[in-house]
């Protein structure tokens, strides 16, 4: 079983990543945070066993985002993946990708 801790500050966007992922085999939500501090903070309440082993990370979140989330995660749990989620819609980002 795969253990995965959705970060996303969209509620409306964690809730339907959370019900899409829980229809898979396989895959449990044990978590879910509405930015990187809660994410630290529900992580530092678990037991070592009930870690995840990913984190599906929003990289733009108000109080603390996903880049400093992820540093911090891998400084403090490096046995966690995480996996990066983020959409951009400034189109100079965009147009910076292609």
């Amino acid at each position: 079983m795969i253990k995965v801790l959705l970060v996303e500050d969209q509620k409306l966007i964690r809730e339907g990543l959370s019900a899409l992922l829980s229809l898979e085999d396989g895959i449990s939500i044990m978590g879910e945070a509405e930015n990187g501090k809660a994410a630290l903070d529900l992580l530092a309440q678990l037991p070592a066993h009930q870690h995840p082993d990913v984190a599906l990370m929003d990289m733009r979140m108000p109080i603390m985002d996903g880049v400093a989330a992820t540093s911090a995660i891998a400084q403090k749990y490096p046995a966690i993946k995480v996996l990066a989620l983020t959409t951009f819609e400034d189109d100079e980002l965009n147009d910076q990708s292609m």
